[in-house]
């Protein structure tokens, strides 16, 4: 009996010290703030602050509805009249490539994946970044990018009374949102790492401490900042760019992004739809300096004006190229013959 218990106490040993290892526990669906913290990564700033009405499901209607419900069950007053977040972020994955800032894989990707093409980076993994408005936005937004560029509270507070044209948020509104925001954090498959990558991160995990090398290795795998470089129109519009246009491309950039705001006029009072109207009217303006020549308002987006908050955004040089534009001009071109 005596030796039955030692080997069954021996057995055990045995099983835990080759079993309850973190190699054996799948990581890819781990969050990669997670995993961070796991191997020594001090708090984030962007870590959720506890206060009343705050919760994830409000953050989401917040993004995606533009309203929260407080604890009494009153909703709050929309937080704009014009956008909402997903106006023009989507909320999940955009790129095959997290470190890619390629539009046209962007594009690819958006029509694999059937996602509208927008102009605003992906709130998918904002969490995890470190700086926002970044580069050339201090162009149009001037001082409110110091406060913003490495507080997410106050990007998201830009967002909502400048890109959005509403009302600035109350405190658990913008905790609520952070709250939303990590549940759609980024995980460690989306970074696509090799197996020797992989076993390097188990391998840390196994061991207690820090581990500022492999953090490191995470971190290269996704960007921090979203860059953003300001473009311009052509000199001379009849000219255009230079470039030969594809059609087919630009069939996918006028439904995946020209339809997403347009299309029944849904977040413009411009309407477009695949009618040969809306490409000869589109096509007439092309070479005109006019809000609707695909040059402008590519390149300069409109202002908001009294009685009419809501105005286009514009698209950087990440968002959309000038082979692109060109590929646009191409597809409106052929659809107006």
């Amino acid at each position: 009996m005596k030796t039955l218990l030692i080997g069954l106490i021996g057995f055990i040993i045995f099983f835990l010290g080759t079993n309850n290892q973190i190699d054996k526990v799948p990581i890819d669906d781990m969050k990669v703030n997670s995993i961070l913290k796991k191997l020594g990564e001090p708090t984030s700033t962007n870590e959720v602050k506890s206060l009343r009405n705050l919760s994830a499901e409000n953050g989401k209607n917040l993004v995606h509805k533009g309203f929260a419900e407080r604890r009494s069950g009153k909703k709050t007053k929309k937080q704009s009249k014009h956008f909402v977040c997903t106006s023009c972020h989507n909320v999940v994955k955009e790129r095959a490539d997290l470190n890619s800032i390629d539009p046209q894989e962007r594009l690819d990707y958006a029509v694999d994946n059937n996602l509208p093409y927008l102009q605003g980076s992906s709130l998918y993994g904002v969490a995890n970044r470190k700086s926002y408005y970044n580069d050339d936005y201090v162009k149009k937004y001037g001082d409110l990018t110091k406060v913003a560029r490495n507080n997410i509270r106050e990007a998201i507070q830009l967002c909502a009374v400048e890109c959005a044209q509403g009302r600035r948020l109350k405190d658990w509104e913008v905790e609520s949102i952070l709250a939303y925001f990590w549940e759609i954090d980024l995980k460690v498959s989306d970074l696509k790492l090799d197996k020797q990558e992989s076993k390097t991160v188990q391998d840390a995990l196994n061991k207690k401490g820090d581990h500022p090398k492999v953090r490191a290795l995470i971190k290269s795998k996704y960007l921090e900042k979203a860059p953003a470089t300001f473009m311009y129109p052509p000199e001379d519009r009849s000219k255009g760019l230079g470039l030969k246009g594809n059609p087919d491309n630009g069939k996918n950039i006028y439904d995946k992004s020209c339809m997403h705001c347009h299309k029944n006029a849904r977040y413009s009072f411009f309407n477009l739809d695949d009618s040969k109207h809306s490409f000869d009217y589109l096509e007439k303006h092309i070479e005109r300096y006019s809000p609707y020549s695909i040059y402008q308002v590519a390149r300069y987006g409109t202002s908001p004006m009294n009685g009419k908050r809501s105005y286009m955004p514009f698209y950087t040089k990440e968002k959309m190229s000038d082979q692109m534009l060109e590929d646009l001009r191409a597809y409106i071109q052929v659809k107006a013959d």
